[in-house]
């Protein structure tokens, strides 16, 4: 009686008794943001900030999942219920499970379509599911998606009933490092540097009508500083007419212009912004589409007005510019990873917390470190003004492989199966064009320390030609090869000049990783908890070591270094080596004092 009575106030106050139900599983250590994460109203925000649509339908929540064998049809019954987006394996999906490569994950849910969107097409978004991914609307097949790491979308239009439920089956197969595909840190026995797999949707799903006849399909801006011009791609589903671009800076319209589809429109703003870390001025965007006279859709975007490149100094070194400027870009090494969402933050204000913290640390660039964040993290650097290298995911060490980390041309590349090469070249594309929206993102690194590193000279020509408007960090920590922009060294635990060579700029890739395991904060307390340049005891120790390794750096900067990646944002399972401690609940350094000595650095070069 009691339960009927529960279930009825719940269904009064408009939540379903499955949702007060959930719980997070296991008992490690969580963030403060994970206690405020609410089932029937999970990441809520719009996914997709640089292409913005007023009419959507939010699919986060619970759904019910099943796990069987790899050659398995789909269940007839289902085991329980999963919390979307958060990964099997993780804490707040409520299962957390390990999924082998012998088998499958099935999700399945239902939902309805509002009745005027049936008169449009309309389009089910995911922002990323790791990794062979097969979607099924009505047990019809509407879309399959190789990929962990990436956004794609499945047109349903066809599949819809014409009222009532709608069902949705998806299918996932992750192998993850026994798989030919890149994987990052995510390693099925763990432990050292690898971390726990990640299988499955961990990013927002959504529903979306669009024009029947034509939409928007993405948005690429790009700038132009010597005309002050904002210049816009607007890619359409059919090349058939005419796209506005309005640019309006706090409100008040600077620009507009006008072009087919299928081709670029130009902006010219007066008395252009530039965009830098110190001063992140944001343009806002709307792109309408009009056919046959009239506007079928209308877009919200934004954009900024920053050029990066390279100069020679004074002295002979090559320098990275931003807007004509030489800049030292210094950061820590961000992996990106939660104790209870894995790859997924609990909240977007988590999500955001983690830039802001390093902000406040006195840095302006974060190396994102061989994983891929949703489009939002990338939004929030954009806003608040932070430099961003994107690695490349690597895949599964393979040997035998020799790493020089100081020597040009030294060490070798990998012998890799060519279903590796092609899945390497189809993901690292699809990330390139994901992030080459975001002024943030400044630097490619395809490679990192020679793993699973192929044809080096190669890739760095295909990422070029894929996006010359970055530069190029072929190969961080090692195997360096004279292709690309940046050569790039590994040193643990202190800094060093590493490589000297007159045609590249010189950077520094990862350093530091000073240890300090904290009591009550560890993933594990039994595991080794470690740092590469060994554990402290207290914070002022932390801090101590980190103003000598940064002091360090001082000297080298006029000896060509153009930047330097501190190891790390935060601690990560079994590393100790963060800022703040795995679960954001304690901050290892005085933040002040770090502050000074990072735009000490940073100052140093101007």
């Amino acid at each position: 009686m009691k339960k009927i009575f529960l279930a009825v106030a719940l269904f009064a106050l408009g939540i379903s008794t499955a949702s007060a139900e959930w719980k997070i599983a296991g008992d490690k250590i969580r963030t403060e943001w994970a206690e405020k994460v609410d089932p029937s109203n999970v990441l809520p925000e719009y996914p997709r900030p640089q292409l913005v649509r007023s009419e959507w339908q939010n699919l986060n929540g619970l759904w019910n999942y099943a796990i069987t064998e790899i050659n398995a049809a789909e269940p007839t019954q289902y085991e329980g219920e999963i919390l979307v987006p958060f990964a099997v394996e993780s804490a707040l999906s409520g299962v957390q499970r390990l999924l082998t490569d012998e088998q499958l994950l099935w999700y399945e849910r239902e939902f309805t379509v509002p009745s005027k969107w049936l008169s449009q097409r309309v389009l089910l978004n995911f922002g990323a599911v790791d990794w062979k991914t097969d979607v099924y609307v009505n047990d019809i097949l509407v879309g399959s998606h190789t990929g962990g790491f990436t956004p794609f979308s499945c047109d349903i239009t066809s599949a819809l009933n014409k009222k009532g439920a709608q069902k949705l089956v998806v299918r996932v197969w992750d192998p993850t490092e026994k798989g030919e595909q890149p994987v990052g840190k995510q390693l099925t026995r763990g432990g050292d540097i690898w971390y726990t797999p990640v299988s499955g949707i961990w990013q927002t799903v959504w529903l979306e009508p669009v024009a029947k006849q034509n939409h928007i399909v993405n948005i690429l801006p790009e700038s132009d500083l010597r005309h002050n011009d904002i210049i816009v791609n607007a890619e359409c589903a059919t090349k058939e007419g005419l796209v506005t671009v309005e640019v309006f800076d706090n409100g008040e319209k600077v620009g507009e212009g006008t072009a087919p589809c299928g081709t670029t429109v130009k902006v010219h703003v007066a008395d252009a912004k530039l965009w830098t870390p110190e001063t992140p001025h944001l343009y806002n965007l709307k792109v309408s589409l009009k056919q046959d006279g009239k506007v079928v859709e209308s877009v919200d975007s934004y954009t900024a007005m920053r050029e990066v490149g390279k100069v020679r100094d004074e002295f002979g070194h090559l320098r990275a510019t931003l807007n004509g400027k030489p800049i030292f870009m210094y950061g820590p090494l961000d992996q990106g990873w939660w104790p209870d969402g894995l790859y997924t933050a609990p909240t977007d204000e988590a999500l955001a917390w983690d830039i802001k913290f390093t902000k406040e640390l006195g840095f302006n660039t974060i190396r994102k470190h061989i994983k891929v964040e949703p489009a939002r993290w990338f939004y929030h650097c954009d806003k608040m003004g932070m430099l961003v290298w994107q690695d490349m995911p690597s895949g599964e060490q393979k040997r035998p492989y020799s790493w020089a980390r100081h020597q040009v041309n030294g060490g070798s590349d990998t012998e890799l199966a060519e279903e590796f090469k092609r899945n390497y070249y189809k993901e690292w594309g699809e990330i390139m064009d994901f992030c080459r929206f975001f002024q943030s993102v400044v630097v490619w690194v395809p490679f990192n320390e020679a793993w699973s590193q192929f044809d080096t000279e190669k890739v760095a020509e295909w990422t070029y030609q894929r996006d010359f408007s970055r530069l190029i960090n072929p190969a961080s920590g090692g195997n360096l090869r004279e292709c690309g922009d940046i050569m790039d060294w590994h040193n643990y635990p202190k800094p060093s000049m590493g490589v000297h060579h007159a045609d590249y700029i010189l950077m520094l890739g990862e350093y530091g990783g000073i240890g300090y395991p904290v009591e009550g904060h560890l993933w594990n307390p039994n595991m080794r908890n470690w740092g590469y340049g060994g554990n402290r005891k207290e914070m002022d120790e932390v801090t101590r070591s980190y103003i000598e390794y940064a002091e360090m750096i001082l000297p080298f900067i006029p000896q060509g270094m153009s930047g330097a990646i501190y190891t790390q944002t935060t601690d990560v399972e079994g590393e100790v080596n963060g800022f703040v401690t795995y679960d954001r609940k304690v901050i290892k350094v005085d933040v002040k004092r770090i502050c000074e000595i990072n735009q000490k650095i940073i100052n140093a070069l101007k």
